[in-house]
């Protein structure tokens, strides 16, 4: 009678930051895309240095053509999106350096990218860089964020994901 009652859930997942930087509820994103959440749930990250790293294992699924982004898929089937600055896909890839090809597999702290933040800063109006879960809306996982204001790249968990 009471056998699922207790029944344990799976773990929760720990993303980590890609970046290291100040971190921002999605929310506050000054672009509706993210802050109203249309590609789905996750956290932003206010960028202090240049280096772009796995938030989690996984394997690079996209690079966008114009380099400002990367998404990944984890073996659990997320998707996550990791978009470095807002209007950035106007740059052409400037100021961006790949370090992974599709179908890499990653583990947590592997460098993904360079982002020269200088280039960037003066060249975009936010620098601000969102972490998505793409495919957040096709299940019912609760997504928490941190309490933490700061975050290392490859350290710090900035989003728990549990379902």
């Amino acid at each position: 009678m009471f056998k699922n009652l207790f029944k344990k859930s799976s773990t929760p997942i720990q993303l980590k930051a890609p970046i290291t930087g100040k971190i921002v509820p999605l929310e506050k994103v000054p672009d509706p895309v993210f802050s109203q959440k249309m590609m789905g749930e996750g956290v932003a990250i206010i960028p202090k240095e240049d280096n772009i790293v796995a938030p989690i294992e996984g394997t690079i699924i996209q690079i966008a053509p114009s380099k400002h982004a990367i998404g990944l898929k984890t073996p659990n089937d997320m998707e996550i999106l990791i978009h470095v600055g807002l209007e950035t896909v106007s740059l052409d890839g400037e100021g961006f350096r790949i370090l992974v090809k599709e179908g890499d597999h990653v583990s947590v702290g592997d460098r993904l990218m360079e982002a020269d933040l200088g280039y960037i800063r003066n060249k975009v109006e936010h620098i601000i860089t969102p972490i998505v879960i793409t495919n957040s809306n096709q299940n019912e996982n609760e997504y928490n964020l941190t309490l933490e204001k700061e975050c290392v790249a490859g350290k710090t968990t900035v989003l728990t994901i549990s379902g």
